[in-house]
């Protein structure tokens, strides 16, 4: 398994039926929102990070994911204590990243799904960081080896969740 870079001609660009559109990113908000809350472990998972990413990758129209992020993360951010758009930022940019990279690479198998979702998980930490301390001005703590744990933990689960949301799309 190896990361191939494709020609347009070979991308295979993928839909979803506008249910399963609004309901993925829908209960990745809610999966982050309230099982963390009950079961600390979950808290190292950005559910919503994993979905934007598989979105980007799948759809692999700039545009698309850059909205996709935005509106995720600005949800996001609505049901937090943070400023409105520290999500929403980060996320903007991951979604977009990753609709660009899908374009140029195979993401269709485990191993470039498990690598992109770990540099993007860093990333998207790092955006969010920069936000949060640069222009909020909230201090911040950063750990690199936490967040290197957790990119890891992230990039595993997101092989087993993109092969779950693989059932959802159509070609296009």
């Amino acid at each position: 398994m190896r990361l191939s870079q494709t020609s347009p001609e070979q991308v295979e660009v993928y839909r979803f039926g506008w249910l399963s559109a609004a309901l993925i990113p829908a209960f990745a908000i809610f999966f982050q929102a309230f099982f963390p809350a009950k079961f600390q472990f979950l808290g190292i998972f950005d559910v919503p990070l994993l979905v934007t990413i598989f979105l980007g990758v799948t759809r692999r129209n700039p545009v698309s994911g850059l909205l996709t992020g935005c509106v995720i993360g600005l949800v996001q951010d609505s049901l937090t204590h943070h400023p409105l758009g520290v999500y929403g930022i980060a996320k903007t940019v991951v979604g977009f990243g990753a609709s660009s990279l899908g374009v140029k690479l195979d993401v269709e198998n485990a191993v470039s799904r498990f690598l992109v979702t770990y540099g993007f998980y860093l990333l998207h930490q790092f955006l969010y960081f920069t936000v949060q301390h640069g222009l909020v001005g909230e201090s911040m703590g950063w750990a690199w080896g936490h967040e290197l744990l957790a990119a890891l933990a992230n990039a595993g689960a997101a092989v087993a969740l993109f092969a779950l949301l693989d059932r959802f799309k159509k070609r296009n």
